[in-house]
């Protein structure tokens, strides 16, 4: 099995690039959420040191994971710390819960 999962940790305000971009490559489907934590990039000068930022997943064939990696860093660039970052993964097997089926298309819908 030949997918991937690509998660980005992006800033909240660069969400609607990044999903239009996404779009543009017919990504068919995407997960999206709020998180909060610190790496590179923390901020001192608040009592948490927590920022909050936008993750995004999503399962893609192995062809296909670099470009959306690649469209994920294009659309949430802004050169300044705390923009994040882009992780590709390997998946083993993904499962429909619906219908309790492997998936074994490239690209599972």
């Amino acid at each position: 099995m030949n997918f991937r999962k690509v998660t980005g940790i992006i800033r909240p305000d660069r969400l609607e690039a990044v999903e239009n971009h996404l779009k543009e490559l017919n990504v068919s489907g995407v997960s999206v959420s709020k998180v909060k934590g610190y790496g590179e990039y923390a901020n001192f000068f608040q009592e948490d040191w927590f920022s909050t930022h936008t993750r995004i997943v999503i399962y893609t064939s192995l062809e296909q994971a670099t470009t959306v990696a690649e469209a994920i860093m294009e659309s949430a660039h802004t050169g300044t710390e705390g923009d994040g970052l882009v992780v590709i993964s390997p998946i083993e097997t993904i499962y429909h819960i619906r219908n309790k089926q492997q998936c074994i298309r490239e690209v599972c819908a």
